[in-house]
């Protein structure tokens, strides 16, 4: 099968992908969807307007309004899912806030390696006709799931927040202005991504042996102590759509307010920890929002073409739910 017959098919049925059940091999193992590695079609006409540049260091795609710098503009960061830097429909996302007044930067979290397509996967509805047919099938999902364990052990929070770090630090200086004119930086991520407008948004205790490893030693003489120190919150606000790989534990030191675009049935946010997120938030008296969207599959507020006219306008409303958010902040 061609990487762009896969690219055009409807997944709109994953929608209500059963979880992983208890008890299995896989229950502790981190899910990512179809969605998280896989573009929809891009929608007609549409092409991008911005350009992939370095800033400190790391690969972007940067996109700007066409009245800046003559007119102020604010400073935001766009996560991605697996689909990563290259992908024309991330950043024909980037454009979409760009036109909204925004400078956007989109960075490359994945440093050149975006999750593995899944055009070495049959369809899901092909009809299975014989046992070699099943086994083939079994065999190219247990070798998705391999690569993308395997993609995910190099793409740990101990390699995404140095990255993360080195831009903020850079767009502090490039794009001084426009962080000023915010009051500070706006972030908006989308499935792996938005995990990351999580661990932004908070502040943490970390250890200079841990994921800020990459940075200087602690200077004595600078009076900076061996022990563990508090970094963040990074961003001003943030707003995350269908987020993936989420603990309970990224909701705790939350410190800035965030918007989730959350949805029914998510086999890779399960409403368990959608639930203690809200409980953490509520009882860290962190202004939030939470909106559930129903009968739409993870990854449908990235920007895609879809043949149900309910995911089009869903797309559309989770879109005007993180403008309005970071607008308002």
């Amino acid at each position: 099968m061609a990487d762009d017959e896969v690219a055009t098919r409807a997944p709109e049925s994953d929608a209500h992908e059963s979880p992983t059940h208890a008890g299995s091999s896989d229950e502790r193992r981190p899910a990512m969807s179809e969605h998280c590695t896989t573009d929809r079609p891009t929608p007609n006409g549409e092409v991008p307007q911005g350009e992939i540049r370095q800033l400190g260091g790391i690969d972007v795609y940067l996109t700007k309004p066409d009245t800046y710098p003559s007119n102020p503009s604010k400073l935001l960061l766009l996560l991605t899912g697996g689909t990563g830097l290259k992908s024309t429909n991330n950043q024909i996302q980037a454009d979409k806030f760009a036109s909204e007044g925004y400078v956007v930067v989109m960075p490359d979290l994945f440093d050149g390696d975006p999750a593995p397509n899944s055009a070495a996967v049959p369809e899901s509805e092909t009809l299975v006709t014989s046992f070699l047919e099943t086994f083939k099938l079994k065999a190219a999902e247990t070798a998705k799931s391999f690569l993308l364990d395997m993609w995910m052990a190099r793409h740990t929070e101990e390699k995404v927040m140095p990255i993360l770090e080195k831009v903020i630090h850079a767009c502090e200086g490039e794009f001084a202005d426009a962080v000023g004119n915010g009051g500070g930086i706006y972030a908006v991520g989308y499935c792996i991504g938005g995990r990351y407008v999580l661990l932004l948004a908070g502040e943490r205790t970390i250890n200079h042996t841990s994921w800020t490893g990459a940075q200087k030693q602690p200077d004595e003489e600078a009076g900076e102590g061996q022990g563990p120190t508090k970094k963040g919150p990074y961003i001003k606000a943030g707003a995350l759509a269908h987020a993936t790989l989420v603990s309970p534990e990224d909701f705790r030191g939350l410190k800035s307010p965030v918007s989730l675009v959350c949805v029914e049935h998510d086999p890779v946010f399960p409403d368990e920890v959608r639930i203690a997120g809200e409980d953490a938030m509520s009882k860290g008296n962190l202004e939030h929002e939470v909106q559930v969207y129903p009968g739409v599959p993870h990854g449908f507020a990235v920007v895609g073409d879809y043949d149900d006219t309910n995911i089009k306008e869903a797309q559309l409303t989770a879109y005007e739910q993180m403008l309005k958010w970071i607008n308002e902040h």
